[in-house]
């Protein structure tokens, strides 16, 4: 009875025009691949073990795919509510920058301490925990900010939120080459480093720190939020008709302002993760384009933070094989960028193809 009364077209559409997204966009790379003189079941062999053929290569896999899990809820979350947000750059810089700040003024009380300044005797747990709300408040008001303009003043989201990035890499690049310089960083400006006992560890024994375990977290938390709250029903019947929920007495406004604030929350707890887990310092390593492939792994799993996190290990893997398609088959580290741009045209395009293709309708009919 269950079978016959489902209606498995929505389901069996979310599931397999994404994959077949997927293969036509390796097809694809496999034709580039073969332009280039190269065979592309060799390289697809070379990028899987990379990315998945053993523990050693998949713990790269998930250290690239934990601030993937995080940045792609900056676009995923607003997504239900009808909101294209693309500012998830931006609040990962702005979170790093934050959680530099906080731990600087615990750790010394200082943004700029003395070469020989000893840090302060705190508990490493308050320090990160202090960098990681730091993180959060300072993405979530960034993003927080297009909301702003979007409610009050009618500003397209996606254009801001596009703004907003570039904004936030040059007040990056202003404070680590001015304010918060550190003067030993000299062909790579920075900040002051972040003491080693206040920075996030590893995971028992493994390279994997513990900002895999925050992007879990906060995917099965937003998936909770937007699936099993009010609040995330409320989000969903805006995002379906905006006027029919503003007739309902619904506050739009409150639901953006709020929804935006969380999206840029889990950006900017991306960049605390890879400031306190990773670089140990704010500089332009940050910028390192986790934000825009986080746009990429939301389209991909269609904005469920539950499918989010296993397309971002799926993303990281591909990121992680670069530097192999580098070393082995001479060519650059930046392929994996044309094949993420390629995923995601595909991915695009794929959206026309939701509720139009015969075989689906045959089998609802059915």
């Amino acid at each position: 009875m269950f079978f016959t009364q489902t209606n498995w077209r929505p389901i069996a559409e979310g599931i397999f025009i994404p994959l077949g997204s997927l293969v036509l966009a390796l097809v694809l790379f496999g034709v580039f691949v073969t332009i280039l003189g190269n065979n592309p079941l060799m390289v697809y062999e070379a990028m899987h073990q990379t990315a998945f053929g053993n523990w050693r290569t998949f713990q790269g896999t998930l250290l690239r795919a934990a601030p993937l899990m995080l940045t792609a809820l900056c676009t995923a979350l607003p997504a239900r509510m009808g909101l294209m947000i693309i500012g998830n750059e931006g609040a990962l810089v702005i979170g790093g920058l934050g959680a530099v700040i906080t731990g600087l003024l615990l750790s010394y009380g200082n943004l700029t301490p003395s070469l020989t300044a000893t840090p302060a005797e705190l508990s490493p747990l308050l320090i990160q925990l202090s960098m990681a709300l730091a993180g959060i408040l300072f993405g979530g008001a960034w993003i927080g900010i297009v909301g702003a303009l979007k409610h009050y003043r009618g500003v397209n989201e996606t254009i801001s939120s596009l703004l907003m990035n570039y904004i936030a890499i040059a007040l990056l690049n202003h404070l680590v080459e001015g304010p918060l310089k550190d003067p030993r960083s000299l062909n790579k400006p920075s900040s002051f480093a972040i003491p080693e006992p206040f920075m996030v560890g590893n995971i028992g024994d493994t390279r994997i720190h513990y900002g895999l375990i925050y992007g879990i977290i906060a995917c099965l938390v937003a998936y909770i939020l937007i699936q099993r709250t009010t609040f995330g029903f409320a989000a969903r019947v805006a995002g379906g008709n905006m006027k029919a929920a503003l007739v309902s007495g619904l506050p739009v406004g409150k639901l953006t302002l709020v929804i935006c604030f969380l999206a840029g929350s889990c950006a900017g707890l991306a960049g605390m993760v890879e400031v306190a887990a990773v670089q140990s310092q704010a500089n332009s390593s940050l910028i390192a384009g986790y934000g825009y492939s986080g746009i990429l792994v939301a389209f991909v799993a269609r904005y469920n933070p539950i499918a989010a996190a296993m397309v971002a290990i799926l993303l990281g893997g591909i990121i992680n094989s670069g530097g192999t398609l580098q070393r082995n088959f001479n060519m650059p580290d930046a392929t994996v960028l044309l094949f993420q741009g390629l995923v995601f045209l595909v991915v695009i395009y794929s959206e026309s193809l939701y509720g139009r293709l015969s075989w689906f309708r045959q089998s609802q009919s059915q």
